[in-house]
């Protein structure tokens, strides 16, 4: 048995609504692997779906297989972090005919460039009219909002008015290896490095299970939220609110515990019950 043919190796695309997950992101276009349709579909996937980690502050699993992840994002309206969302993006384009390989990536945050582990989920897409690779990174928070295209010719490029660079280099054993970097308030900043190595959804469920569980993890012990737009980039981080635009100003805000429930509502477009918020609002 191939690889394609296998399951292991799949994405759970026959397990996808499909209609109820384009109705979410609002997408009308053509149903076809083609570059447009690509890049409508990460356009609207990084605009309509915040980054969240709530269910793990609320002592719940992060469950990777394709009717959690659509019951989650897409018939409770909620958002995710990178491997729900690439899990689910990465469904959605198996079904409509995407050659989808996972790819693995290591995060870089603020400036020192602490080495962490590489547990960032991305995916390499490839279309039916077009012979050339797409890296689709629809999980990070912040963008980008389109794929980019893995050529070493791309150097720096805006997406919108967000300024991108990508890089190609070698890792300490001579293969293959990129770097993103972003345009922020710290001016430019590499983001994520990541290799061509194939990931597949048993590697990100042992990734998840890492970063949802583990006391070294950031993501569980603290809410950690994004939103993106076209104009603007808002993080949560504990209490600390950022407001991030593209030509590098941003605001801080530090906000009280009661006003959590309006900030998850009005600025990340997430409805808890009423139980949630308040264990929200007392947690120490």
């Amino acid at each position: 048995m191939s690889a394609q043919q296998d399951p292991s190796y799949r994405w759970g695309g026959e397990d996808l609504d499909l209609d109820a997950y384009l109705a979410r992101i609002g997408y009308e276009g053509e149903r076809a692997p083609t570059l447009a349709t690509l890049r409508s579909l990460v356009y609207l996937h990084v605009t309509t779906f915040p980054f969240e980690n709530l269910e793990i502050i609320l002592g719940r699993p992060i469950n990777l297989d394709v009717e959690s992840l659509q019951d989650k994002m897409v018939r409770q309206r909620r958002g995710g972090y990178c491997f729900e969302n690439s899990g689910l993006f990465a469904a959605v384009l198996e079904r409509l005919g995407f050659g989808v390989t996972g790819l693995s990536a290591r995060i870089f945050m603020g400036t020192d460039n602490k080495l962490l582990a590489s547990t960032h989920a991305m995916l390499r897409v490839t279309t039916t009219d077009d012979d050339r690779i797409w890296l689709c990174d629809v999980g990070f928070g912040s963008g980008p909002m389109a794929p980019i295209e893995l050529t070493p010719s791309n150097g720096e490029f805006t997406l919108g008015d967000w300024r991108f660079r990508l890089e190609r280099g070698t890792d300490e054993l001579g293969g293959e290896q990129w770097s993103l970097h972003h345009f922020n308030r710290d001016g430019w900043a590499m983001r994520r490095t990541f290799g061509m190595t194939p990931q597949y959804r048993i590697d990100n469920v042992v990734g998840n299970h890492y970063v949802s569980t583990s006391t070294h993890s950031p993501f569980t012990t603290r809410p950690v939220l994004q939103r993106f737009h076209p104009e603007v980039h808002y993080m949560l981080d504990g209490l600390t609110l950022l407001t991030n635009y593209p030509d590098g100003t941003s605001e801080t805000r530090e906000l009280e515990r009661s006003e959590l429930p309006k900030t998850l509502t009005e600025i990340f477009d997430i409805e808890l019950s009423e139980a949630d918020l308040t264990t929200l609002v007392h947690e120490p």
